[in-house]
Parts: C-alpha cells; sequence; structure tokens
C-alpha cells in the first residue's frame, strides 16, 4: 500500500499489485476495516491485468471491506484489463454498519482495442456482495466462458461493447443524485434506485477510453468532484 500526502481529502490507500499482473494459479487477497465516523478511499495504482493462464489454472482475487457505523468507504480501483486465455475468478465483499455508505466501481475492459485483441477463450468470473449488519442488500454475479467478444458483440446483449463498469452508491443521497446521474450517462447505460439509500449504475461503452468518458465525470458527481490521484496519470 501506498499512501500519497493528501490535505483536506479523506485518507487515501493505493494498492500495488508488485506482479505487475494476474495469472493461472495467483491467489492475492485484500482486506481493510474502515473504523467509526472516518473516511477512506482505495484504488490501484494502475490497471490490473488478467494474463493468459496455463490449462486448468484459475487465478484468485478477493477483496474485503468493513465500514463501521458512521463511516464512508470509497471503492475506486482502475480497470481490470482481460487478456485472451485468462482464467479469473474475482469477488469483493463489503459489510456496512447502520449508517455506512460506500461509494464502489468495478470497471472492466475486455481485451485493449488499440492492440486489436479479442477474447476468443476467456474465463472470467465475478462477484459483488454487499452486505448491511449481515443482510444481504446488494449481490451481482457475473460468469463469462469461451467466446466473450462474441458474446458481447449480440445486439440483445452489448452490440459490440469491449468495456463495462458497474457504479454502487450506498448513501442517504442516492435519490437525489438519481436524475443528474441518469442525465450525464449513455444510452448505452442505466442507472437504477434499488432503494431509499441504494443507486446501481450499469456503464457498456466499445472501449476503455470510452468508458472513462462516461466514468469519470459521473464519479466526480458522486465523490464531491475528486478522484484518486493516481486515475489522473
Amino acid at each position: 500500500m501506498l499512501f500519497p500526502r493528501c490535505n483536506n481529502d479523506p485518507l487515501q490507500g493505493i494498492i500495488i499489485n508488485t506482479a505487475g499482473g494476474v495469472t493461472g494459479g495467483d491467489a492475492f487477497s485484500f482486506s481493510a476495516h474502515v473504523a467509526k465516523d472516518t473516511h477512506l478511499g482505495l484504488t490501484t495504482q494502475a490497471a490490473e491485468r488478467a494474463y493468459r493462464a496455463q490449462p486448468d489454472q484459475i487465478a484468485s482475487i478477493r477483496n474485503r471491506l468493513v465500514v463501521a457505523r458512521g463511516a464512508r468507504a470509497d471503492w475506486l480501483p482502475q480497470e481490470t484489463i482481460l487478456y485472451e486465455a485468462c482464467a479469473l475468478d474475482r469477488r469483493l465483499s463489503v459489510e456496512l454498519e447502520t449508517g455506512a455508505s460506500l461509494l464502489m466501481v468495478e470497471p472492466i475492459v475486455f481485451g485493449r482495442t488499440a492492440m486489436g485483441e479479442v477474447l476468443r477463450d476467456a474465463h472470467f468470473r465475478d462477484r459483488i456482495e454487499i452486505h448491511r449488519d449481515g443482510t444481504p442488500l446488494y449481490l451481482d454475479a457475473i460468469t463469462l466462458k469461451g467466446d466473450v467478444t462474441g458474446h458481447f458483440a449480440r445486439s440483445e446483449i452489448g452490440q459490440g461493447a469491449r468495456a463495462m463498469a458497474t457504479i454502487v452508491l450506498v448513501s442517504d443521497t442516492a435519490r437525489s443524485v438519481l436524475e443528474p446521474v441518469r442525465s450525464m450517462l449513455p444510452t448505452s447505460a442505466g442507472a437504477s434506485l434499488i432503494g431509499h439509500d441504494l443507486l446501481v449504475v450499469r456503464i457498456l461503452a466499445p472501449d476503455s477510453f470510452v468508458l472513462r468518458q462516461s466514468l469519470v465525470p459521473v464519479l466526480g458527481l458522486l465523490n464531491n468532484n475528486t478522484l484518486p490521484r493516481s486515475w489522473m496519470t
């Protein structure tokens, strides 16, 4: 972890993968506890990369956050880029106490379009679990296997999307920001108020550059016009 100096911003922690990427057989885990009435922002140094794996090997990433009463956690990692023949099983688990807030994003890139990459044989399983006082608040699971590029090329699924992001805001401000968020989204995105304090946004884009064009303004709105420094380098 790195903790860059900041003035009035919340404490920022930057997670660094010293291996430079993830491949089959790797197992990474991270956990953080956000104490009562504090504010912690977490991000990554750069985009995470899921590289080609050997047959029958699946890498795993397990991230866990516990956010105490009156505290707020900002989980804002940069993109996870999937490469051809990757195999990755990832899970994010968040436990909120009553009165805790959360802003999280998980951007995913299905191959680098600038390099002409396509995913014809990839394995990606992703699960997000958010609980409040032990009760499920938001559960989301994605499993992609095989021809991922072809899957998202289908008009009823992705219309050729090569990048995707999920944003979740758990906050008393969720209702008030719903319409401003919707006004910022392209036609390939949507925002829903699932509960009085639970806003969910999903964005599809043709590549990571276009994804950021939508993602950065929305995150800025939801995070008081600030983003982690590593997003700006």
